[in-house]
């Protein structure tokens, strides 16, 4: 292995591990990403961290400050309202696509990933299963959008969920199981099986709405900061 490819390598993986420490708020919002203490955490030279961050950067899951290095994102109300109203637009149209194209294979792929999602949903170490929780329910809206017929909007889809894993891993802690998360992706299932198009919609719409409204109210209270 060459000089150049060790050092991708590196930054790959210290990309990976940063990436994921961000979305489950191993960082505190606006905390400080030292280089050099990241480096040393990892047993990686600086440089490696830098394209790990300046990769997370483009992606907008670290912030940028020049000539002050990088940060943890800032979890802010108005960011976050304009994200769940930007997810309900988005994924809402991915999602009338996927039922436009729809295939057995399609149909097949929700209903698998609805009870993988509900078996980790239903356990009584929720808590400590939240992490898997998270794969699953990132995996159970990616297959209702996954017949959409454009990567880009995938791609697209893929970047909010990501934005917006941050805060609902955090609001997860606070949950006071007000919500039965395993009800409304059930329905979520059967009305993008079943249709008509704009019920399933609608089902997307009031979904993230809940969510948004929930999170709404911990930020209001400063609990997410």
């Amino acid at each position: 292995m060459t000089k150049s490819s060790e050092r991708s390598t590196l930054a790959t993986t210290v990309y990976e591990k940063l990436r994921s420490g961000i979305l489950q708020n191993a960082y505190r919002p606006q905390e400080k990403l030292r280089i050099e203490a990241i480096a040393t955490e990892y047993g990686v030279g600086n440089n490696a961290v830098r394209e790990a961050l300046s990769r997370l950067a483009a992606e907008r899951l670290v912030d940028r400050h020049e000539r002050r290095g990088y940060t943890a994102p800032a979890m802010d109300l108005a960011a976050w309202q304009e994200l769940g109203r930007t997810r309900c637009l988005v994924e809402s149209l991915a999602l009338r696509q996927s039922m436009l194209n729809r295939s057995d294979e399609w149909e097949e792929a929700i209903v698998v990933s609805y009870h993988r999602l509900a078996r980790v949903g239903r356990s009584d170490d929720f808590r400590q299963r939240q992490p898997e929780w998270n794969v699953e329910h990132r995996n159970f809206h990616r297959a209702l959008i996954a017949n959409c017929g454009s990567r880009w909007l995938i791609e697209f889809c893929d970047q909010l969920a990501d934005q917006a894993e941050r805060y609902i891993f955090v609001s997860n802690i606070y949950n006071d199981g007000g919500r039965n998360g395993n009800i409304e992706h059930e329905e979520l299932m059967k009305a993008a099986l079943e249709g008509p198009i704009e019920a399933a919609e609608q089902a997307l719409t009031e979904h993230y709405s809940r969510t948004l409204r929930t999170i709404e109210g911990l930020l209001r209270a400063e609990t997410l900061k």
